[in-house]
């Protein structure tokens, strides 16, 4: 009993840490015998309301007399159920639908002798809550379609907000961070335009990268605006999934040829920098897949959980993943400054590739810890701040990167002066003379 209580917290807990969709969801349940199914959560304001229509309702055990006030939907906050898992475990309830803690919506009293049911809750608290499943009955199983609406009321023409309240103002946020990606895009072929002699191809690629997270923004900025006005994103999610695919293997792609000197460098890539990015790449598409299905399906699905893990671990493998080239190309330059005589330019490169590496450091731990932290601790009402934290942080190393391996001549990562070039001219002339 103890553990399942503990399996129900955890489940409840990742629901809560996790932005939720607040869009209108269409779910089905088939033949499901679990005690506790999440949907969705939301953030309301003193002017909510929960839609709720139940179809097709089927009991695996088609006895009259079970007691069917013992299923049924329910809100409740996370402070609440702690206590409700605690009133479980000290049993002085047997139902998590008969706790004076949570806010009953309907049960399945409700469907009369019918197959589907109705139903409108108003919640004037406001608070962030999530829309939970209780079945109490033993060994009996579940089927039905449901249909869920959380909105609040906004303004006075009592307009439906579907984004939660912490999360309304994203779609101008997104729209905004949009216009600044557009803006270095700009900037960024003025600079290649000027500096077109020192210009190399993973610049252009730079380019690529700054392009799709502009469109990326701008589909998300859709996506929201949609889903706050209609609850329902009219196909912008789409598009948002394929750009943010697009946007998440250029960038890794980005990091790991930076790393490796391709294109300015070297014009090849050796055996164990092509691994890395093959291992890196079809990551990324798991990473993308499991995105996809943890926002389409939510916390109901009997797999979201494990998708979470899947798109986390393949996420921080990713990002360890991208660090080998750079720590290669470090040990590199030290050895070739300690051998070649040209400890001088090898130095300003190897203290350039050492900057970069914290700041991928710094990246990785910044956007997948620190905004996790902020979505963790942050009041529901702010919740838009910890992605606004994100977009900052990712806007930084993108001018970071550009401003470091912008198409300078004496920037030292991309020159090799004169002095190197005749000392590798002569060294080949002495390997052809020793040959002959």
């Amino acid at each position: 009993m103890a553990m399942s209580l503990y399996f129900v917290l955890l489940l409840f807990m990742s629901l809560l840490v996790s932005f939720g969709s607040a869009e209108i969801r269409f779910t089905e349940i088939r033949s499901d015998g679990r005690p506790i199914i999440p949907f969705d959560k939301f953030g309301f304001t003193h002017t909510g309301r929960l839609e709720l229509n139940i179809s097709q309702v089927e009991l695996s055990d088609s006895n009259r007399n079970l007691d069917l006030s013992k299923v049924g939907f329910f809100l409740c906050t996370l402070d609440a159920w702690m206590h409700v898992l605690q009133q479980l475990e000290d049993e002085e309830v047997a139902c998590v639908l008969d706790s004076d803690l949570i806010k009953l919506v309907s049960n399945f009293k409700s469907l009369n002798g019918q197959s589907s049911f109705n139903s409108l809750y108003e919640e004037k608290d406001a608070d962030q809550y999530t829309l939970v499943f209780a079945n109490c009955l033993n060994q009996v199983k579940v089927s039905m379609k449901v249909r869920s609406a959380m909105y609040n009321l906004d303004g006075k023409k009592n307009r439906r907000d579907y984004l939660s309240a912490g999360e309304t103002v994203l779609p101008r946020v997104y729209f905004l961070l949009s216009l600044v990606y557009f803006t270095l895009a700009g900037v960024w072929i003025y600079v290649l335009y000027k500096k077109r002699l020192t210009v190399f191809g993973i610049h252009f690629f730079m380019l690529a990268v700054v392009i799709l997270k502009a469109f990326n923004l701008v589909c998300e900025a859709e996506d929201k605006s949609y889903i706050k006005r209609t609850g329902s994103a009219h196909g912008w999610d789409v598009l948002f999934y394929i750009f943010s695919f697009l946007k998440g293997i250029t960038l890794f792609t980005l990091i790991v040829l930076i790393g490796t000197g391709w294109s300015f460098l070297k014009p090849y890539l050796q055996d164990k920098e092509k691994k890395v990015l093959m291992i890196v790449i079809p990551l990324q598409v798991v990473a993308n897949i499991a995105q996809v299905v943890i926002d389409e399906t939510g916390p109901f699905s009997q797999d979201w959980n494990t998708w979470k893990q899947v798109f986390l671990l393949v996420d921080v493998v990713c990002c360890c993943a991208v660090l080998f080239p750079i720590v290669w190309s470090i040990k590199n330059l030290r050895e070739a400054a300690k051998t070649d005589g040209k400890a001088a330019v090898n130095l300003m490169k190897l203290t350039l590739f050492r900057q970069y590496y914290i700041v991928v450091i710094c990246y990785i731990y910044f956007t997948r810890v620190v905004v996790y932290a902020l979505e963790t601790i942050t009041s529901y009402k702010y919740l838009w701040t910890s992605v606004v934290a994100g977009e900052l942080a990712t806007l930084a190393f993108y001018v970071f990167t550009g401003f470091k391996f912008k198409p300078e001549a004496h920037n030292p990562y991309f020159v090799i002066d004169d002095e190197e070039e005749e000392a590798a001219a002569e060294q080949l002339k002495l390997e052809d003379e020793f040959e002959l």
